[in-house]
């Protein structure tokens, strides 16, 4: 029995650790592709002679802090308005309804065609809305904006040529790259910034370069109405919380084919409260694993090259290396004990971790490049987040392996763009919950670890489970910190105030 528990541990650790050389591997084989994006001019734009119909569509609930600035955003954009629909997707239940409509009726009265959509519930959640709302669209294609972001005014005219070039006609959708309103708010901020340059400017353009399957992002982009109403691909559905993940493979695998800008860049907030930025993730996770459930047969199953159903796989699947990183902190010490030779985690280590800091780096590199080290330091935080979101994520995954759908909770935006920009004291703050409490006991594990391997082979042995404590000690303490008294900071606007707001003047 002692044998075969030990042979059984042994196997989840070297499973665990070749999966992790595996997405690894996969990052710098990425950044190894992505470095032909610089090489390849940016296609010269078209300007057709008289624009195609476009319907903006915004999915919006409980967004009272920035819904101003989304309506006006698109509002405002630079596009002929004959040719320009807004749809407000309205499944709001708090004073955000309020400040919608007397936006919406502020624009309708300079002569935006713009409008509220409401359903009698909720069903679906996002991608309820956006099918919901599709047949009474008049746009032959949509673009969707969350409320976290603010188009800049040229957004559709770099945009909606991708679709009309001669050789577009099955273009399913055109993605653009998500910029930072807040970069520079907080290094949690900074570091969440880190991540998401290198997965667009690398993995995004890394992925379209080598000819692979890729993701839409949910928001700032543009659908091609006839793809969405194909019956092959089968329209916006909500049996996954990756909505947009699932509708841009099955988009894909029924032909059609995507478009990622890396020049066309839409400003987004990001998430400032760590809670906010967990629950993000665990959505994220959730979602992405229902997705590779629904259709990652299919995808093994197409006609591609392996290659590209491979990638497919692993980008599908990118969350499952935060359930492998929770089960090598907890195999460890069970081998130790069990009398195995002391594992020593130099060559783990360097072999499962040298492609995302490279993929890191290559993104600022490309973007930022005047001061791309001064981002990349950011790292060794979002590597502790990285770590300290193993448990969030692996619970989401869990989840994702064993459902369909579920609830959608949405991340709180709070309108910081200025690091003098407060949002504790908001009604969307999200408060502590149960997996501080358990992130604080896998600390104590961590370097009950750390003690074990330092006994059986030295200290050297050590640092991979002191960063292990580091990143649950970093997930109390920062979760801990943010829910101290709030500081005064910019309150909540009344139902009297907002009577006499209009366009911001009293």
């Amino acid at each position: 029995m002692h044998h075969w528990l030990l042979l059984a541990l042994q196997t989840i650790y070297g499973l665990c650790a070749i999966g992790l050389a595996l997405y690894s591997l996969h990052a710098a084989w990425l950044v190894w592709q992505a470095r032909r994006c610089t090489a390849q001019p940016s296609p010269p734009s078209l300007v057709p002679s008289r624009w195609p119909i476009v319907t903006v569509q915004l999915p919006i609930y409980n967004e009272r802090h920035v819904i101003e600035r989304l309506i006006d955003a698109c509002a405002r954009l630079d596009y002929p308005t004959d040719r320009l629909q807004i749809q407000v997707l309205d499944d709001s239940t708090d004073d955000t309804r309020s400040l919608i409509d007397r936006r919406v009726a502020y624009w309708r009265a300079g002569g935006v065609d713009i409008e509220v959509v409401r359903r009698p519930t909720r069903a679906g959640f996002k991608a309820g809305a956006l099918a919901y709302a599709l047949p009474h669209a008049k746009g032959e294609f949509i673009a969707i904006f969350d409320a976290d972001f603010r188009p800049e005014p040229d957004f559709l005219r770099h945009t909606i040529p991708a679709f009309l070039a001669p050789a577009a006609a099955r273009v399913a959708f055109v993605q653009a790259r998500w910029g930072h309103l807040n970069r520079d708010y907080s290094p949690l901020t900074r570091s969440q910034a880190l991540a998401l340059d290198g997965h667009f400017a690398i993995e995004q353009d890394g992925r379209q370069v080598a000819g692979f399957m890729l993701g839409f992002n949910g928001s700032a982009g543009v659908w091609r109405r006839a793809c969405l109403e194909d019956p092959a691909v089968g329209g916006w559905q909500d049996d996954t919380l990756c909505e947009d993940l699932d509708l841009s493979y099955r988009a894909q695998l029924a032909g059609w084919r995507p478009v990622y800008l890396n020049d066309v860049v839409a400003p987004a907030e990001i998430p400032p409260q760590l809670n906010a930025y967990k629950r993000q993730q665990f959505r994220w996770a959730k979602g992405s694993i229902q997705t590779l459930r629904k259709v990652g047969w299919p995808v093994l199953n197409s006609r591609r090259p392996l290659p590209v159903r491979l990638s497919a796989m692993i980008h599908l699947g990118n969350y499952l290396i935060h359930p492998m990183l929770l089960l090598l902190l907890l195999v460890i010490p069970p081998i130790l004990l069990l009398g195995a030779q002391p594992i020593s985690p130099v060559p783990l280590i360097g072999i499962t971790s040298f492609g995302p800091p490279l993929l890191y780096a290559a993104g600022q590199l490309r973007l930022h490049r005047a001061r791309w080290w001064r981002n990349w330091l950011y790292l060794p935080l979002l590597t502790l987040l990285g770590l300290g979101v193993c448990l969030n994520n692996s619970v989401a995954v869990w989840q994702g392996m064993r459902t369909r759908g579920g609830s959608f909770y949405r991340t709180p935006k709070f309108r910081v763009e200025q690091p003098s920009d407060g949002w504790r004291g908001s009604s969307y703050q999200l408060p502590l919950d149960w997996q501080m409490v358990a992130e604080l006991a896998l600390m104590l594990y961590a370097l009950w670890a750390a003690a074990l391997l330092a006994q059986r082979a030295g200290w050297l042995s050590a640092p991979f489970m002191l960063l292990y404590a580091a990143s649950f000690g970093a997930m109390t303490g920062i979760g801990f910190w943010q829910d101290r008294r709030p500081r005064p900071s910019r309150r909540s606007v009344s139902l009297e105030e907002m009577n006499t707001v209009v366009d911001g003047k009293v």
